[in-house]
């Protein structure tokens, strides 16, 4: 259920990487992010697809101001957090958190899970030292795992249990914001799904807003309320969920909804192969960036840049409503 009042407002957000500043020649970028916008609410999930490269990670990691933006503005529970400091950003930390595709590289190999646990709360100063012990023990049954797992180190559990582990160093805090980069990716099926839904029922329990990132559209469609989808740095098609997938606009996202493998071996279904490569970030195509390997793509295309419009269901296509 949605609010009036967005939990974060992403406006026109910008991120270029500076890769050549030689002297007496012209600097070179890559445009990882050209220009997104979105609204998410407390409690809900909007979900980032795309192929490798079109830059959905940065988006999310600049939006938690990991990176400090290009261009745009980000807002949060309607505060402008666009140009704020890392020492600003620190009580902010509490209410936005991230959990990354591997935890074994975000996790301290030195370390405890209880001294990995009891950090947050340590480095914000809440409670006390017997207080952050019983919390330990309480996030650790909250995802899945047993109390005595806090005396263990990293390395001896396995993926999953990482990743649940990473799940509740990122609650912690009971943050309000929360960024699944390819969280589940590296996961086994099996071991996935029991991810999302222990992801689900904290978010549904804790209020939680999700970003997923994903490039498993059958995932990303079954946490997302909203879909957005990424190429080449823009947002090429917006909406709901299920209208995305049920009646795609964008003649990129009809391409990766088509390689969603079929549980059915016998259905028979179209598969759109995209030919050519993705363009370099560094050297995007005139007008319609994707132009380049589309297959409805007429001469006015590679002329003027298609501008994301429509109401609810967006869509960055000149021949959308043909």
């Amino acid at each position: 259920m949605t609010q009036a009042t967005p939990l974060l407002q992403i406006k026109d957000l910008k991120q270029h990487f500076l890769v050549s500043n030689k002297l007496f020649q012209p600097k070179k970028y890559v445009y990882a992010v050209n220009g997104v916008s979105f609204d998410l609410y407390p409690g809900q999930t909007i979900g980032l697809v795309g192929e490798s490269g079109c830059g959905k990670s940065t988006v999310g990691r600049t939006l938690l101001k990991l990176y400090e933006p290009t261009a745009g503005s980000i807002f949060f529970e309607g505060k402008d957090i666009t140009n704020l400091s890392e020492k600003e950003m620190i009580s902010l930390r509490k209410e936005m958190q991230v959990i990354l595709q591997d935890p074994l590289e975000s996790l301290n190999q030195r370390h405890t899970i209880g001294d990995i646990l009891k950090e947050p709360f340590e480095i914000h100063g809440v409670g006390t030292a017997q207080e952050r012990d019983q919390w330990v023990a309480e996030l650790l049954v909250k995802v899945g795992l047993r109390p005595d797992s806090a005396s263990r180190f990293p390395h001896e559990f396995s993926g999953g249990q990482r990743q649940r582990i990473g799940i509740a160093r990122a609650i912690a805090l009971k943050p309000k914001l929360i960024v699944c980069d390819e969280s589940v990716s590296a996961l086994d099926v099996s071991v996935q799904a029991q991810i999302v839904n222990l992801l689900l029922d904290l978010q549904k329990e804790m209020n939680i807003a999700l970003i997923f990132i994903a490039h498993d559209l059958s995932v990303v469609r079954h946490v997302s309320d909203v879909i957005a989808v990424m190429y080449l740095g823009k947002f090429v098609e917006i909406g709901n969920a299920q209208e995305v997938f049920n009646t795609p606009k964008h003649p990129y996202t009809e391409a990766l909804i088509s390689a969603i493998p079929q549980p059915d071996p016998r259905a028979k279904k179209e598969r759109i192969i995209l030919q050519g490569d993705i363009p370099s970030p560094m050297n995007p195509p005139p007008g319609c960036a994707f132009s380049t390997r589309c297959r409805y793509a007429e001469a006015s295309c590679s002329e003027r840049a298609p501008s994301l419009d429509g109401q609810q269901h967006k869509v960055a296509c000149h021949l959308a409503d043909k």
